[in-house]
């Protein structure tokens, strides 16, 4: 459980009454965006409360007929997805550069500049997001607020989303550590073995992460796989 110390009040309005209750404020946020989170973590206690301050509770009568379940932790998601999750102002600077850093992520990994088909480095697009002014949601996750961004950024940054269709040879000696890696990085689409003990397979992968890429090869096969990119797939 979050401790009181560190705990902040998400309040919910509901037909003329006031619902609230006491939550760790990042675990809040991600229950926002729509990912699981542990309620063990995230509340101080299991009560909802009329005011949270005060220590008034609500009962479980009063609970099923605004929300047609006394069930708490049903209750507490609707309390946090429908109501305001009141944050410091430290808080919100810190959750605002966390979402800013997975957006500029997100762009770098999933977009090229078309004029010279690399990515974009992350300082530039940061410089971008700036001159942009553009306002960032900090309870929305990347990808709901993703289209929005980058038709703003356009102007300023052309950028592409594209994925690329990249083969790989992999030397014999290096197949075992290359493999579960490869598997691990991205999206192995077909493989075969070849009569010298050899690894081929074909990837599809977000065209920011070439470079990405071709680090990991040259750290598991000590800069000796062979790479070829097949096809380019704008999305």
């Amino acid at each position: 459980m979050v401790s009181l110390e560190k705990a902040v009040i998400a309040r919910l309005k509901k037909g003329g009454e006031v619902f609230e209750v006491l939550v760790d404020p990042y675990l809040a946020r991600d229950l926002k965006e729509g990912k699981n989170v542990d309620f063990e973590r995230l509340l101080v206690v299991e009560e909802v409360f009329k005011d949270a301050k005060k220590g008034e509770r609500v009962s479980k009568d009063e609970l099923t007929r605004f929300f047609g379940t006394s069930e708490i932790r049903e209750v507490v998601r609707r309390i946090i997805v429908d109501g305001e999750v009141q944050i410091t102002a430290e808080q919100r600077r810190e959750m605002l550069e966390q979402k800013r850093r997975q957006i500029v992520e997100y762009i770098r990994r999933n977009t090229v500049d078309p004029r010279t088909n690399t990515p974009h480095p992350p300082s530039r697009i940061e410089m971008a997001l700036e001159q942009a002014k553009i306002h960032i949601d900090i309870f929305k996750p990347v990808e709901a607020q993703i289209k929005d961004v980058v038709k703003a950024l356009k102007p300023i940054l052309p950028m592409r989303f594209e994925e690329i269709e990249i083969a790989i040879k992999v030397p014999p000696e290096h197949t075992g550590k290359a493999i579960s890696a490869l598997y691990s990085f991205g999206n192995v689409l077909k493989e075969e073995w070849q009569r010298d003990g050899s690894w081929i397979c074909v990837m599809r992968i977000p065209a920011g992460l070439h470079g990405d890429l071709m680090d990991l090869l040259g750290r598991v096969t000590k800069g000796e796989a062979l790479t070829k990119i097949l096809k380019r797939i704008q999305i």
